[in-house]
């Protein structure tokens, strides 16, 4: 673990300035949730009552840069923590305090503009997969067999794919940021490493008098009409869905005020660059005295991102998975004296010094079909390696994965 003032005046694209930095890695001392909420109430953030939390901010303060890896959640859950990460220059906990003072949009959102603003050139070489497509198909049956026994009712499979790199990373990492559907299009960096995220799901968001608010998404199309009307449809990927739902409702319940949970909206369907996503709206009012350390260990990792029942769900990625999530399946947003937002990190990708790595995967369900599930991996992953190309643009995509899932006869 690492608290550090940092060296000098550190300058982002949007003039942000560092004041202080935690960095907390599997296997250092301590619990990171109650790390995290010290630092940052040591910061003068009001985190140790999120409940009280007033409607405005009020005069200038600090706010916050937060990232957690799927590992330190398990953790902080009591489940496994699965294989190691394949990019260890990156914490498992960061949090970066900006100076207050800095008007004009999200301290953690550094949207890129349409061209890449590398000075020096960006090459990609050919990406490598942590399994090959039957592998991944056989995961899958493993995962279906685990269910027929009654180990678990869904579980979230995820595979890794990297590739070596020369030149700034800074312009692909922006790109990804600026996938159209991200709604936590960010980038955080650290020494040796960053992360770039697309993120279109809030894991939780916590507003003034303690409202909290989680927005699961499970469930995937191709955005064409025909895909549309297959996720609408879908027998299994609503129940997927709903036990997703299910589950995050009991998150919440553990820190909520007795029958404030809310399903504000079930099964609405979105859009993240060419696909169509399932997404519902679950809120509640946190209990009087709900720290920030409660809320990340109530909610970390989301449900969407590990399966049902969560911990069965942990131990069965652990063994089946080829590779560590890394950046990926965490969460990663900002927190301010406001209230706090995080996003799942679902669609990112990290970056150490010699190659940049990107996660993708999805439910299972008993009604799961392998090679369909291959294929929607791919679609998820196909956006972010188009804007990781050299040229590439924010919304081109690789339109061979998409191509691939959008006119199956059996939805599923």
């Amino acid at each position: 673990m690492s608290r550090s003032q940092p060296d000098g005046l550190i300058r982002l694209p949007d003039q942000r300035r560092e004041r202080s930095r935690l960095e907390w890695r599997i296997g250092d001392s301590g619990d990171p949730a109650s790390l995290v909420e010290d630092f940052l109430a040591d910061q003068g953030l009001p985190v140790r009552d999120l409940a009280a939390l007033p409607a405005r901010g009020g005069k200038p303060a600090p706010e916050a840069t937060l990232f957690v890896s799927a590992a330190a959640g398990a953790q902080l859950a009591g489940g496994a923590p699965g294989r190691p990460s394949p990019v260890p220059a990156v914490p498992d906990v960061a949090v970066v305090v900006w100076e207050p003072g800095f008007e004009g949009g999200s301290p953690t959102a550094v949207r890129a503009p349409a061209g890449d603003s590398s000075s020096r050139p960006w090459r990609l070489g050919p990406w490598q997969d942590s399994w090959t497509p039957a592998e991944h198909a056989e995961a899958v049956a493993w995962v279906r067999a685990a269910i027929a026994d009654g180990e678990v009712y869904q579980v979230n499979l995820v595979g890794h794919a990297s590739a070596a790199y020369l030149g700034d990373p800074t312009g692909p990492l922006r790109r990804v940021a600026a996938l159209p559907g991200a709604r936590y299009g960010q980038l955080l960096r650290g020494a040796g490493w960053a992360i770039g995220c697309a993120s279109p799901e809030t894991l939780v968001e916590v507003g003034g008098g303690g409202r909290v608010v989680t927005r699961p998404i499970k469930g995937t199309r191709p955005a064409t009409a025909t895909g549309r009307a297959q996720l609408l449809r879908s027998a299994k990927e609503r129940a997927e869905h709903v036990m997703i739902v299910d589950l995050e409702r009991h998150d919440l319940a553990r820190l909520a005020r007795t029958g404030s949970v809310r399903v504000e909206e079930l099964y609405a369907v979105r859009r993240w660059c060419d696909l169509w996503q399932a997404e519902s709206v679950i809120s509640a009012q946190l209990a009087h005295g709900t720290g920030l350390a409660a809320l990340l260990r109530a909610v970390c990792p989301g449900g969407s991102v590990t399966g049902a029942p969560k911990l069965a769900a942990l131990a069965q990625i652990a063994a089946l998975e080829p590779a560590g999530r890394g950046a990926s399946m965490g969460a990663l947003g900002r927190v301010r004296p406001a209230g706090l937002d995080l996003g799942l990190t679902i669609r990112t990708v990290a970056v150490d010094a010699e190659r940049v790595h990107l996660w993708a995967g999805g439910g299972i369900t008993w009604g799961s079909d392998p090679a369909a599930e291959v294929a929607e991996a791919a679609a998820k992953a196909a956006p972010l390696r188009a804007a990781l190309e050299p040229g590439g643009q924010p919304g081109v995509l690789l339109n061979t994965a998409v191509r691939s899932t959008s006119d199956r006869s059996n939805p599923s």
